[in-house]
């Protein structure tokens, strides 16, 4: 995601040192969660990735194809330091998809194409919200008190929610137009070109204002309220919509 001269070994050592803090502070129904959250994660960076491949793919670019990013192979799509972020704040990315906007189809803008693969990843993760939020409302409905009740049920419904959460966690991340994240390649076009040109030229600049937003937790103030409020919204009417039946 990060295609800026930066040390990272800086990157490394802040993420090391934002681990240690975290895991200090764990108690044991907070790592047993911890472990819950993983497959969430990597079903939430994989389908991301693909997402983009798979729309750059489709607008003619053969780069994603040809890098080995066209499957939904994990080991595909993750990148250790965003990866690791998801699970312990709720906020991440994967390994980004390079693609060539030249290599469009001719009816396709660059500027336009780009946005479009930029945005399939955040929508992708939307899209499995809306469906695992929808399983987590039918079982509730629909299953047995026993299994509702029983440890098996419990663990269910704990990753369902982790799935749902972290889907949500990673759409509205990516959609804050600050570049390297997906939303700065989807807004940008809404500048004049000057202003374009301006942020393009001075990416470093804002690689820096994501670093200190996320160090300072400035971040987690901004996009945790926001994840909840679209957690429960989308719970709640999934839940009046089954009530209509």
């Amino acid at each position: 995601m990060f295609g800026f001269n930066i040390d990272r070994r800086f990157i490394y050592i802040l993420l090391g040192a934002f681990i240690l803090m975290s895991i200090m502070r764990f108690s044991q129904i907070q790592f047993i969660s911890l472990l819950l959250t993983l497959p969430a994660v990597i079903i939430a960076i994989t389908f991301h990735e693909y997402a983009h491949a798979f729309v750059a793919d489709r607008l003619g670019d053969d780069t994603p194809r040809m890098q080995g990013r066209l499957n939904l192979n994990p080991m595909s799509h993750i990148d250790p330091f965003g990866f690791v972020l998801l699970m312990f704040a709720g906020f991440g990315w994967g390994k980004p998809v390079e693609i060539n906007p030249r290599n469009f189809n001719r009816n396709v803008n660059m500027d336009k194409g780009e946005a479009l693969v930029s945005l399939a990843g955040p929508l992708m993760n939307f899209i499995l919200a809306i469906v695992f939020a929808i399983i987590n409302v039918a079982l509730y409905m629909f299953a047995s008190p026993s299994f509702l009740a029983s440890t098996t049920g419990n663990l269910i419904f704990i990753l369902i929610k982790e799935i749902v959460v972290i889907n949500i966690g990673l759409g509205v991340f990516n959609l804050i137009p600050l570049p390297p994240l997906d939303g700065s390649k989807i807004f940008i076009n809404l500048f004049p070109y000057n202003t374009r040109r301006w942020i393009i030229e001075h990416g470093p600049i804002f690689y820096y204002i994501f670093l200190a937003i996320w160090i300072t937790g400035l971040a987690g103030i901004i996009i945790s309220p926001i994840i909840n409020l679209l957690y429960n919204g989308l719970m709640n009417g999934i839940m009046a919509i089954f009530r209509l039946f």
